[in-house]
């Protein structure tokens, strides 16, 4: 009994380090760190093997749910997610209490569960978490010492669940708040995506099937004009797929001859041809255990397109003068600019290489389908400048921004990206702080003052060929095109009557 106070005084000093911890936790602005955070406490202080703890907002429904897992390594964590006891989850949810057993195995409400039997499920305590517009539950599962979860832990976990719930509704809000002004919000918080810019609906596309594919080992096929940033997109998917460790390894098809091609891809033995005086390995000796990028892989030989398909059918290859197959352990995505159906179809790219590659396609946008990209992609460019040749800190005028998006850029993002470094260099050579139009587009004559546009004027001009553009798109549909703008129909007209726009063969 002497020791009683020293434990109390323990126990109350761990659980205001608990709820301290927690209080910081609170300062979080996303969702997915808070509730890995939260989790890894709780666990910690509980004891526990293994935690999981899922949230969903009950005003988006069950797309808008967030998960960690704490206590597995990232390659159990599929499994150990696949048998939790989704009796023991729905219990807890549907009496709104906590569930606790000291061996699910043994509990005549779960034991007949496949989950429970399947993977000997012992001590578990599952908590739910109710707040005002979400729901969601904590479960954790075995102990790090013998016997059930005790008293106090479950007490703890029940007032914990109670922080979170308050915490989560805020995270909850501002989370929903994002995603409707960044459409790429959700899927960039499943990808290492940074350096791809944009928050356009075209770009969410693109990294909304980059999400899809990253995890995977399938063949991608990324199409696009040139300039779009395919390559950008190939290093997303390796960044963000399970063979991040490994090598990315690149290789433009069309920047060697074809007499080279093979030996650089597959290597070569000594002697097979006049420069190979050594064994040379190939592009796909080193993307072992990594990924291979294959760009402009339309302008591979056909010799080259058999050796590849043999590759990707059986995962083994034969170097150049080689004999004997060498096995490979690699993921194959390729990029092209040209439609490789068409190439198909004349018989200069083999049907069979086509469908092994585009398991899964990705298209890239050109810039003129993502012109509200075009200030973000500016402004990073200018940043990205300025620190490559450590220029003292240049800003891009609203008259650049305008003449920028109003301009035509073929090229794509790369012409954008290397106009507005040219513009930097020659910014920094004034002396000046901001990027001007001048300095984007050195061949323009310098207008006159009095033909400078005022803001009004330039305001119209914009709207007119926003109201221009939305219509293009919607084919003239009326409709359509206000629902693209987000105005009222009758709205439309008044702009387009104002603006003076009609349709081409009025």
């Amino acid at each position: 009994m002497v020791d009683a106070p020293d434990g109390l005084h323990t126990l109350l000093r761990q659980e205001r380090d608990l709820y301290r911890n927690l209080l910081e936790l609170g300062a979080s602005e996303q969702i997915e760190p808070f509730i890995r955070e939260a989790l890894v406490l709780i666990t910690s202080a509980a004891r526990a093997q293994r935690g999981y703890l899922e949230l969903t907002d009950d005003r988006d429904g069950p797309e808008a749910s967030f998960w960690a897992v704490h206590g597995c390594t990232p390659d159990e964590v599929t499994g150990f997610r696949a048998g939790i006891s989704q009796s023991v989850i729905a219990a807890a949810l549907a009496s709104r209490t906590t569930v606790e057993s000291n061996s699910a195995l043994l509990d005549p409400r779960f034991h007949d569960r496949g989950s429970v039997q399947r993977h000997r499920i012992q001590a578990v305590l599952c908590v739910p978490i109710l707040g005002a517009g979400h729901h969601g539950v904590m479960y954790l599962q075995g102990r790090h010492e013998p016997g059930p979860f005790t008293d106090d832990d479950r007490r703890r976990s029940e007032m914990f669940a109670r922080h979170v719930a308050a915490f989560a509704e805020r995270l909850l809000l501002r989370h929903r708040y994002v995603q409707r002004a960044d459409p790429t919000a959700p899927f960039r918080s499943q990808l290492k995506a940074e350096e791809l810019v944009g928050s356009s609906s075209a770009v969410a596309r693109v990294l909304r099937e980059a999400a899809i594919a990253a995890p995977v080992d399938a063949g991608v096929l990324i199409t696009g004009p040139t300039g779009t940033g395919k390559s950008l997109l190939a290093r997303v998917l390796h960044r963000s797929g399970r063979r991040s460790r490994g090598p990315f390894v690149e290789l433009n098809c069309a920047a060697l001859p074809e007499a080279l091609l093979e030996s650089e891809l597959f290597g070569a033995v000594a002697g097979a041809h006049s420069t190979a005086t050594r064994r040379i390995e190939g592009k796909v000796a080193a993307a072992e255990h990594g990924v291979l990028f294959l760009d402009e892989v339309g302008e591979l030989a056909p010799a080259a397109q058999a050796k590849l398909l043999h590759l990707l059918q059986n995962r083994e290859y034969f170097p150049l003068g080689g004999a004997s197959p060498v096995k490979a352990d690699l993921r194959v995505i390729a990029a092209t600019n040209v439609d490789l159906q068409a190439a198909v179809a004349q018989r200069t790219f083999r049907e069979d290489l086509l469908y092994r590659l585009r398991v899964l396609t990705i298209r890239m946008p050109s810039l003129s389908e993502r012109t509200g990209d075009i200030p973000e992609l500016a402004r990073h460019a200018c940043a990205a400048v300025c620190e490559s040749y450590g220029f003292s800190s240049l800003t891009i005028s609203p008259a650049t921004i305008y003449a920028i998006q109003t301009a035509e850029w073929p090229g794509n993002v790369r012409q954008l990206g290397h106009a507005i470094e040219a513009a930097a260099i020659r910014a920094q050579s004034e002396a000046a702080t901001h990027i001007e139009p001048r300095h984007v587009f050195p061949e323009r004559p310098t207008e006159p003052a009095s033909q400078i546009l005022s803001y009004q004027e330039a305001t119209r001009q914009f709207q007119a060929r926003m109201i221009r553009q939305a219509l293009d798109e919607a084919g003239w549909n009326i409709s359509e095109a206000a629902r693209r703008l987000d105005i009222g129909r009758s709205y439309l007209h008044r702009l387009m009557a104002s603006f003076g726009v009609t349709r081409p063969d009025e």
